[in-house]
């Protein structure tokens, strides 16, 4: 399975290859997630850098200039995601088809993101592969490259290889990179962050597991006890806690904690209240065992954590 690293050598290392003409929007949506999953890990469990082909700075489909970390021949790692966007025509020739594929001697996984599919194909890296691209591009590339099953998907992991259509599947790219490497449940916290067009409703996609999360962010002030989720939800608790460890990796109790601590973390960034307040808030009866247990998820304090962005 793509990226399914063992967690002692985190953090996953990423490179993006950006063109001039790449989408700002599919940028965003992949790398978005992957921060917000390192802020509540407290750890960074994904690292990445731009990288280019040539020069020093790249420009977006919008005209927003963009510095490279790297020249992508200094480059290796984990994955290469590789995202020409509006402008792949251009850019699958005979130069980027060399250093694709001698990137793909330093990189464990390749991924093609939006139009980057194209590019990959054009080295031969996806022959024998099954692959997609932006859905706007699907029967050209279907047409051009005749040894690739060409599937009409979201996502498609085959071996070392990743492929992606548009900007709104790169953000189910990255939550599924999430998921695949950290659990569910961080996936979860993640999507909780983005609760807009892109992020899918957890009480649609988890069944009964995402659904007792629904009612534990729906009850942080006052906590439900256990056994009373699984009255609410119609399931025996036995049954509750062997759908949320299969589901989330995590028990029930777990899983409501990290959800409160999540709530204080925000309070403690986002408001000045006070961290009684704050322990009130969230379910504590006291700031005392609110505060060892926010140090014990996350390493500090929510004084300190304040402190820190003064």
């Amino acid at each position: 399975m793509p990226y399914s690293k063992n967690p002692s050598r985190l953090p996953t290392q990423i490179s993006i290859l950006l063109f001039d003409r790449f989408s700002n929007h599919c940028l965003a949506n992949v790398l978005e997630p992957l921060r917000a999953a390192n802020d509540l890990s407290s750890q960074q469990v994904f690292e990445w850098n731009i990288v280019v082909l040539g020069g020093q700075r790249v420009r977006s489909s919008s005209g927003l200039r963009l510095e490279a970390d790297a020249q992508l021949a200094d480059m290796r790692g984990d994955i290469l995601m590789v995202m020409p966007s509006y402008g792949f025509l251009t850019h699958a020739n005979v130069t980027s088809s060399r250093a694709l594929r001698a990137a793909a001697r330093r990189f464990d996984i390749l991924a093609g993101l939006d139009t980057g599919s194209w590019l990959l194909a054009e080295a031969g890296l996806l022959d024998g592969y099954r692959a997609t691209i932006h859905w706007d591009e699907l029967d050209r590339f279907s047409e051009r490259f005749s040894d690739i099953d060409v599937q009409k998907e979201a996502v498609i992991y085959d071996r070392d290889r990743i492929t992606c259509g548009g900007a709104s599947t790169a953000f189910a790219l990255a939550m599924q990179m999430i998921e695949k490497q950290h659990g569910a449940a961080l996936r979860l916290r993640v999507e909780h962050l983005f609760s807009g067009a892109y992020a899918q409703r957890p009480v649609r996609r988890g069944g009964i597991a995402a659904r007792a999360v629904d009612l534990m962010r729906a009850h942080i002030e006052e906590p439900l006890q256990i056994a009373q989720l699984a009255q609410q939800l119609g399931r025996s608790q036995k049954h509750l806690e062997q759908q949320m460890l299969a589901r989330l990796g995590a028990a029930p109790q777990v899983i409501y904690r990290r959800i409160r601590l999540e709530r204080a973390r925000q309070l403690s960034l986002d408001t000045t209240i006070s961290v009684a307040e704050i322990s009130v808030r969230c379910g504590y009866q006291d700031a005392s065992a609110m505060t060892r247990a926010f140090r014990s998820e996350y390493g500090t304090t929510p004084q300190a954590l304040r402190r820190a962005l003064t």
